[in-house]
């Protein structure tokens, strides 16, 4: 079960998600609960940044409907899961201080069978680094960094 979490200084909230449930939703449902987490990720990114003065994005339907209807037009998909990728990597960065994500290399396993089951998984395992940190109040704006001596 999916532990809620208090997005800092917002009044909205994030989901701390098992990763493996990411992947096993997504093969169960045959990527149709992708879509709906797509669209949370985002929506829970977008209100971290809203609310901490972070560019996380603004508008996680238009994510959605890229990775969904986008695919007619086929670059859309990959314009929103590098954006993506870069909201996570811009989260991390602002909630602790420092990243563990490697954009790129995601980006690039997303091309590669099989592989690129790894991704979602590991956004989420990600995500989740991001907020924990805010549940326990010890981000990088809270490190004590802007302290005046």
């Amino acid at each position: 079960m999916a532990q809620i979490v208090q997005i800092p200084n917002a009044a909205s909230t994030a989901k701390i998600r098992n990763p493996l449930a990411v992947l096993g939703l997504g093969l169960i449902t045959l990527g149709i609960y992708h879509i709906f987490w797509w669209y949370f990720i985002n929506r829970e990114m977008a209100d971290y940044g809203r609310a901490n003065g972070v560019d996380l994005g603004d508008n996680p339907v238009m994510s959605v409907l890229a990775i969904t209807l986008g695919v007619i037009i086929i670059i859309p998909p990959f314009v929103s899961l590098w954006r993506t990728l870069r909201r996570v990597e811009r989260a991390q960065n602002h909630a602790l201080g420092s990243n563990n994500i490697a954009v790129i290399l995601l980006f690039i396993l997303i091309f590669i069978p099989l592989v690129n089951l790894v991704v979602f998984p590991i956004m989420q395992s990600n995500l989740n680094q991001v907020w924990e940190t805010a549940q326990l109040g010890h981000g990088a704006e809270a490190s004590g960094s802007d302290t005046v001596a």
